[in-house]
């Protein structure tokens, strides 16, 4: 019982430990989304200036796998070429060993005050930037809880009789130990939680130095395993991105590796106790990484792109299966659906085309911007499937709500189609004129622009959420949401009227693009904000197009 009881109070306190640092990315994420992207397009020109915005990035969301997925949108699109995006993951890994650094101080003194204003500022405060400072704090103390909790789990242990074997084995066994170190990252899925773990053990006296070190090396190859797994499917470039990483991160792993098996490692000069010293080990290694290969990261690059090469065949996947199942058109329930999981991807297809729209603005990409066009008519071809199925099913016996639902859903998949039309015909158009005319915006602009396209796509993923789960505060967030971004739209209005009126150079030759633009963006939520009618609708909560009175706070 005493094993399990271990096994439970360990897992319960590693999913906590995940769960938190999670939770931290997405507060950073959804607060500052914008604006890191503006960091990194600010940051094009430059290896050293690419691995310091890495560095940055990754101390903000507290993982080198998030920067790197969010850079390798830029390569794709064509806003960051491969050699500068992979130097800005490099930077990135960096970035990840100093919030080690921090994570790991003596501060647990300071959760009850992390709680307490996290949860003041996620709980009492509306504004969205300030509720994900709120979760940003709770998060943070989420994960000094984990810890201390880790610590309890591993106290039974600390005397058992088969500890001193398993410390021998892994002492031993250094490549086994250096596998399981990349195989735990990768299951964790962040090499923040993995070697926090690890140090954890060290600090307690589960796991000596030695054997730590080893851990740590696979874990930091387990790191560019996630971003390789998790690009896969993706665009060339962002698989040539990963794959470099995961190069640079093996050839230094496995190089000290193989020192370590001639050499002790003086770990008196890296600090007092076995965590101060794994913590700092894992500092001093990436930053090695940065300082042995940024010189190189041309080369590197060059031989990502020879091992990935832009295949015809990638371009040309087979599409995914329809959802909208004929056979079950006699039973009313499932096929309606059917249809909403067709629904689903379709809107995941608009997520997809809406995502890079900013980034051509920034770059002439004619190649990306005909694929992204070409996505439209599959958005087409999707919208007239729907209608033809719900048409068809409407010809079957439906009670009143099963048919107030397919229409519920026709009228989506309208709006959907729309918003392809949006992004294809209106804003690509823009992107398009911008270039050919040569014109450029105001920083003012262009900020506004960005944040408006940031959060625009922040609700587009909210309003899949309602789409499936049909709850009630997602709604009810979602036609809030619809508010702010109409009064996001008319503060960019007037102020860029003001610069206007001012003489600013840039407002003046971009006024059109601009304006339109943020019209494009404002309609494009205000389809996507419809998904909640039907919620509010079903539960009384809306008349005439405007919410009741009430508690409008979301968790």
């Amino acid at each position: 019982m005493e094993v399990y009881t271990f096994a439970l109070h360990l897992t319960a306190a590693v999913m906590l430990l995940l769960y938190s640092t999670r939770m931290v990315r997405t507060g950073v994420e959804r607060a500052m989304g914008a604006s890191l992207k503006n960091i990194f397009m600010r940051s094009r020109h430059g290896v050293v200036l690419n691995a310091t915005a890495g560095i940055f990035g990754a101390v903000l969301l507290q993982s080198a796998t998030a920067v790197a997925l969010l850079v390798s949108g830029f390569a794709a699109t064509g806003v960051m070429g491969v050699t500068a995006a992979l130097a800005v993951v490099l930077g990135a890994d960096f970035g990840t060993a100093i919030v080690v650094q921090f994570l790991s101080l003596k501060i647990a003194g300071l959760i009850p005050l992390f709680l307490a204003l996290g949860g003041i500022l996620f709980l009492k405060f509306e504004k969205r930037t300030i509720k994900q400072v709120g979760r940003v704090f709770i998060g943070i103390a989420f994960i000094l809880l984990s810890l201390q909790m880790i610590g309890e789990a591993t106290t039974p242990i600390r005397a058992s009789a088969f500890l001193p074997t398993i410390v021998q084995y892994l002492s031993d066994q250094t490549f086994t130990a250096f596998l399981g170190g990349a195989l735990l990252t990768f299951v964790f899925h962040s090499s923040v939680a993995a070697i926090l773990l690890f140090a954890t053990f060290c600090a307690l006296g589960v796991l000596p130095i030695e054997a730590g070190v080893t851990l740590v090396l696979g874990a930091n190859v387990g790191g560019g395993l996630i971003a390789v797994w998790l690009t896969r499917s993706g665009h060339f470039k962002a698989r040539q991105i990963a794959l470099g990483n995961l190069i640079i991160r093996s050839v230094g792993a496995l190089a000290v590796l193989g020192v370590l098996s001639f050499y002790t490692l003086p770990y008196d000069l890296l600090g007092e106790g076995a965590e101060r010293q794994l913590v700092n080990f894992h500092f001093v290694f990436n930053a090695a990484l940065v300082l042995l290969f940024l010189p190189l990261i041309v080369p590197i690059s060059s031989l990502s792109k020879l091992l990935i090469v832009d295949a015809e065949a990638q371009e040309a996947n087979l599409k995914p299966a329809s959802a909208l199942n004929r056979d079950v058109l006699d039973n009313p329930n499932l096929a309606l659906a059917c249809a909403t999981r067709e629904l689903m991807h379709m809107s995941e297809q608009i997520g997809v085309m809406f995502a890079p729209t900013m980034d051509f603005f920034v770059v002439h990409n004619p190649p990306e911007v005909a694929r992204v066009r070409k996505m439209d008519a599959d958005i087409n071809q999707l919208h007239t499937d729907i209608k033809l199925y719900i048409a068809e099913l409407n010809q079957r016996e439906l009670t009143a709500e099963q048919s107030k639902r397919g229409m519920q859903l026709t009228n989506i998949a309208i709006s959907l189609e729309r918003v392809g039309d949006l992004i294809s015909k209106d804003m690509l158009r823009l992107s398009v004129d911008v270039h050919k005319q040569g014109l450029s915006f105001s920083k003012e602009g262009w900020s506004e622009l960005t944040h408006l396209h940031n959060r625009v796509g922040t609700n587009i993923q909210l309003a899949l959420n309602v789409l499936v789960s049909e709850n009630l505060e997602s709604a009810r967030l979602l036609i809030k949401e619809k508010e702010i971004v109409r009064e996001l739209e008319q503060r960019s209005h007037d102020r860029h009227l003001e610069r206007l009126g001012r003489g600013a150079r840039e407002s003046v030759s971009s006024s059109d693009v601009h304006l339109e633009t943020v019209r494009a963006l404002k309609e494009i939520n205000s389809r996507f904000a419809a998904f909640a009618y039907p919620v509010l609708s079903d539960h009384g909560e809306l008349l005439e197009s405007r919410l009741l009175d009430g508690d409008t706070e979301s968790n």
